[in-house]
């Protein structure tokens, strides 16, 4: 397992900054920042941020995209999150499934596919999770049968992000039997608006709509709509776990949160004592590390490495670090937990004590990204 030391260069500094004062000048005042990548699904935000070349950006150019590094967009993304941005309609559209494409698809998929992800008109969901799996995803009991004209899919998938506003999923499936229950599985990509898709919202804690229990009775999806191989969809789905895992949306849902408590004290004219400075100095140099291994994963990304077991590190530390924040703050508030209380910070505070226990789930449990990890490290 390798971290390799990196930095930003001149030139992606400079977008950053230049992506920075677009935020500053598109978001409207007093927008109320979303959790990470837990922002809000708005279709015409995405289509604008599609405008300057910062939706799909890793996306070749004769795919319609800009043709960038990874480390660049890791720079774009990095100031999204950190804005509370409304990024869900492309995200992971953006994040997962273009990669995926480029090195699985086939040539007519990329050219359908691609250029509408870049321009922010194509969005996608992820079908992998199933009820009663867990972590456990190659427990999949979702099958796809052969038919004469391509594949019948019947199963059931859940905690389906967005699946009541995007147009696709990919779906992690079983085509044929086999002893190891890591073979046998394949990745079809499902138009969520077919007959036999059905659709159920899942509310969460705090009464928002985000993810669903997507039903499917007998879906038909032709050939050209398999991803990668037939029977390799355990190696496909691992090496895109890498792009899910390592990024700043793995760290920087709480900045926000950060950022609100540290206003309302500045407004309030109330100097951090001597406890709340040490617990925020403890945590801006974890948040600072974790973004080094995040950056380090990214630049491995982008010299065509597949970080996988890094990826699932940086997920379990930024995922805890996330919780931590959380919990620490709520302790220097010493305050009742209010979804409707008067100020920013507690407003979000509410949101993430409702929302935070999720973050360690989603993407792999810490349980499971840890026996990546111990594994790696005990070959």
């Amino acid at each position: 397992m390798i971290f390799s030391p990196t930095a930003l260069s001149p030139a992606e500094d400079a977008l950053r900054h230049e992506v920075h004062r677009w935020l500053a000048a598109t978001l409207p005042a007093g927008f109320r920042p979303g959790l990470g990548l837990g922002g809000r699904h708005d279709p015409e935000f995405s289509r604008d941020l599609a405008k300057q070349g910062w939706v799909g950006m890793a996306i070749p150019r004769e795919y319609g995209g800009a043709g960038a590094s990874t480390v660049e967009r890791f720079v774009v993304v990095e100031e999204l999150l950190a804005a509370g941005a409304p990024i869900a309609a492309h995200w992971i559209a953006e994040r997962q499934t273009a990669p995926a494409l480029l090195r699985f698809g086939t040539e007519a998929q990329r050219r359908w596919f691609l250029p509408r992800i870049a321009a922010g008109e194509c969005f996608f969901s992820l079908g992998m999770s199933e009820p009663d799996a867990g972590s456990d995803l190659a427990s999949v009991r979702t099958t796809a049968t052969r038919t004469e004209s391509g594949w019948r899919v019947d199963g059931t998938k859940v905690w389906t992000t967005n699946a009541h506003l995007n147009h696709f999923f990919v779906v992690l499936c079983r085509t044929s039997a086999a002893q190891d229950r890591h073979g046998g599985l394949s990745q079809l990509i499902v138009d969520l608006s077919s007959p036999g898709v059905s659709v159920s919202p899942i509310p969460l804690l705090d009464g928002e709509l985000h993810v669903n229990e997507v039903v499917l009775d007998g879906v038909h999806v032709p050939d050209e709509r398999v991803l990668g191989e037939v029977g390799q969809g355990w190696a496909q789905v691992t090496a895109e776990l890498a792009h899910e895992r390592s990024g700043p949306d793995r760290y920087l849902s709480v900045l926000g949160l950060l950022r609100a408590f540290l206003a309302e004290r500045a407004e309030a004219g109330h100097a951090l004592d001597d406890h709340a400075a040490g617990a925020f100095g403890r945590l801006a140099a974890q948040l600072w590390s974790i973004r080094r291994l995040s950056l380090s994963v990214a630049r491995a990304l982008e010299q065509g490495e597949a970080p996988a077991t890094e990826a699932a590190l940086v997920k379990d530390v930024g995922t805890v670090f996330e919780q931590e924040v959380v919990e620490t703050l709520r302790e220097l508030a010493a305050r009742e937990i209010d979804p409707e209380g008067a100020s920013l910070f507690e407003r979000l505070l509410a949101e993430c004590v409702l929302n935070g226990p999720s973050w360690t789930l989603r993407g792999g449990t810490t349980e499971v990204l840890r026996g990546i990890a111990a594994k790696a490290l005990s070959r």
